[in-house]
């Protein structure tokens, strides 16, 4: 008898333990608001938007890399560095515009990853805004309700830190 008890208690507290998993999010609340900002818009766009996300280091380089995705699936990807003169990595690069459709979507190495909202809502949830020790971490929800920084940087990182994504602007096609 002793066993069963011990069994069910075992099993009761091996549940809670697991129940918790889902809130383990920095900003939970937040990031459950905004998603469905996100499902909402997605519907109304009917699957087809673009949005921007911007890279600057603090040497002062930047970048800007806009995802077109039409009916759910990445059509296009356009991309723009502004490189400041005289920094080492600005002679490394050939091209500083471009832009890729069809089967050469994802053929350069730099710009963001050519993928969805929805998948930058999994990342958000599954990577960027698990708590975790010696970070900060950041998130906000500038473009309508939906994601516009989400990630985190380590503390005592000096430069260019930030490990997530900083979207500019989300719009319907």
């Amino acid at each position: 008898m002793n066993n069963k008890i011990y069994l069910i208690a075992l099993l009761v507290f091996g549940c809670t333990l697991n129940s918790c998993d889902s809130d383990d999010l920095e900003y939970q609340s937040e990031f459950e608001t905004s998603k469905k900002s996100w499902l909402d818009f997605k519907e109304s766009s009917n699957n087809s938007y673009k949005y921007t996300v911007t890279n600057s280091s603090w040497v002062g380089n930047s970048s800007k890399t806009t995802i077109s995705i039409k009916n759910g699936a990445v059509v296009q990807r356009d991309f723009e560095l502004n490189m400041v003169e005289g920094t080492s990595e600005y002679n490394e690069f050939d091209e500083i515009e471009w832009t890729e459709t069809g089967s050469e979507i994802g053929t350069h190495e730099n710009g963001a990853d050519p993928i969805t909202l929805d998948e930058i809502y999994d990342k958000a949830q599954n990577e960027w805004l698990i708590e975790r020790s010696n970070t900060t971490t950041y998130f906000e929800t500038e473009n309508n309700g939906m994601i516009s920084t989400c990630g985190y940087v380590y503390d005592n990182c000096a430069d260019d830190c930030f490990i997530g994504v900083n979207i500019k602007n989300i719009e319907a096609l």
